[in-house]
Order: structure tokens, then C-alpha cells, then sequence
């Protein structure tokens, strides 16, 4: 990873104690879902947000959900996590995604879409759950940092006409900045300390191995599902299952999930 990439990384700002504070929470064996929503209380824009998560056709939830204590039962305490964390970074970075042609709202749509489906798919799991609703969300987030320093250096332009012409998204990361997304977003992980399984299931995420082999399966599953540039078709369909079928991940689940979010 050259300074250029890791300076910027420093550059970023901390999490919010809010943040720290329900990562320490979901991290203690000991606590409780009555310790989590007295935290998210204390957050009226992580209220707002996960109340609207919650009432989201995406999650396909039965009923009106009217209260955090409500939302964060039917959530669990892994995925609260993972939207706390989102909504953080939502807030705090500036993202200007023009290197990849896209806008933030689409950045966040494409990122919602993969946890609805990440927290269907396994929500039988609680474990992979774990992982899978944090990291879900920010498959993504080294591209804010590329697309920083492409416009600081006057490449957006061209990386991008390359991009929209069909070249390799990897390759083309490696030619201009010398890191692909998910190498930049593993960076971004540990300058934020997050914990071991969330840094290790992120980084294999092209070459699922290692103790979190699944996960990192599952995510590369979801990032081709959803891709952040492409259309969400037949095609990123079938080359999905085709993963998560090579991988022995639960195709059937997954189908229950996918049909959720095609509404």
C-alpha cells in the first residue's frame, strides 16, 4: 500500500463514541439487547435511520415497526451494529464517487440492497451474521478513498471513460492508485480497529480462505449480485448463485432473499 492511499486513510475521521460504544456493547458476551437500545436512544439520527431501515420494504418485515426497542429486537444486535456503522460513515466522509460515475445516493442504495440481502440470506446464522451485517455495507468504502485521490490527481476523467468502456475495475484501480477497493477498504478497517473477523473476512473477499472463509464467500457473492457500477440483472444473478453454489452457501436462502429486494 504506497503513503498516498495510506495518508488519506489517516486523514479520515474518527467514528463517533455512539458508534464505539455499541461496538463494545455487541462485543461483550455479557450485555444485553436492553444495553444496545439504550444506546441507540441516545442517537435521534441512528433512531431515525434504523426505524426507517426497519420500515423498509427490503427487510420484508410483516408489520409496522413504531419503536427502537421494536427494531432492534427484530434486528438482532449484529446487524444494529452494522447499521450504526453505516450511518456513521454516511455522515462523517465526503463522498464524491464521480471517478466511478455514480452518485452517493446510488453508493448507498447498492450498500443497503447487499445487507438486506446479507441479513435475510442468514439470519438463521447469527454467527456469520455477525460479520456479514457490518461488512455487508461497506464492500465499497475503499472506492470513496480511490475516487479522492483520482480527483485530486486530475484522473478521475480518464479512469473513468476506461471503466464505463467495459476494462477491469481491479486492474484499472491497480494501474492508477496501485490498491483495488477491497485491499483500500481493509486499510481503512484497521485504521478504525475494527476486530479481527471484520478485517479478515473483508481482505480474502476475491479469494475466499482462511477462518472466515464463508463470510468473506458470502460477501463476494453479494458484491457480484449487486455490483456498485453494473446492473442488478440475470446475469449478476446467475454468476452469483454459480458462487455461491461453488462455494456450498446456501443457494435456497439466498433465493428467498434476492426475491425480497427484486420487490
Amino acid at each position: 500500500m504506497n503513503e498516498k492511499i495510506l495518508n488519506q486513510i489517516k486523514s479520515l475521521p474518527p467514528l463517533p463514541k455512539s458508534v464505539l460504544e455499541i461496538q463494545r456493547i455487541t462485543n461483550d458476551p455479557n450485555s444485553s439487547i436492553a444495553d444496545l437500545i439504550k444506546i441507540v436512544k441516545e442517537d435521534p439520527m441512528l433512531t431515525a435511520n434504523l426505524l426507517k431501515a426497519a420500515n423498509s420494504p427490503l427487510y420484508g418485515f410483516t408489520r409496522q415497526i413504531k419503536n427502537v426497542d421494536q427494531a432492534v429486537s427484530l434486528f438482532g444486535m449484529s446487524t444494529v451494529k452494522g447499521f450504526a456503522i453505516s450511518f456513521a460513515i454516511r455522515n462523517s466522509l465526503k463522498f464524491d464517487l464521480s471517478a466511478y460515475g455514480i452518485n452517493e445516493t446510488k453508493f448507498h442504495d447498492v450498500a443497503s440492497q447487499r445487507n438486506a440481502v446479507a441479513v435475510n440470506w442468514f439470519k438463521k446464522d447469527r454467527n456469520k451474521l455477525d460479520i456479514l451485517a457490518t461488512n455487508s455495507f461497506l464492500i465499497d468504502l475503499g472506492a470513496v478513498v480511490i475516487s479522492l485521490i483520482l480527483n485530486n490527481d486530475g484522473k478521475s476523467e480518464s479512469f473513468k471513460n476506461r471503466l464505463l468502456s467495459g476494462e477491469n475495475r481491479d486492474a484499472l484501480e491497480k494501474e492508477y492508485i496501485g490498491a483495488t477497493t477491497v485491499e483500500v477498504t481493509t486499510e481503512i478497517f484497521k485504521h478504525w480497529n475494527f476486530s479481527d473477523d471484520l478485517i479478515e473476512s473483508m481482505s480474502h473477499i476475491d479469494n475466499p480462505q482462511g477462518d472466515y472463509k464463508v463470510e468473506s464467500a458470502a460477501l463476494l457473492v453479494l458484491k457480484t449480485l449487486i455490483d456498485m457500477i453494473k446492473p442488478f440483472n440475470d446475469e449478476s444473478v446467475k454468476k452469483a448463485f454459480e458462487l455461491a453454489e461453488n462455494y456450498g452457501l446456501d443457494t435456497e436462502a439466498l433465493q428467498l432473499a434476492v426475491d425480497l429486494i427484486k420487490g
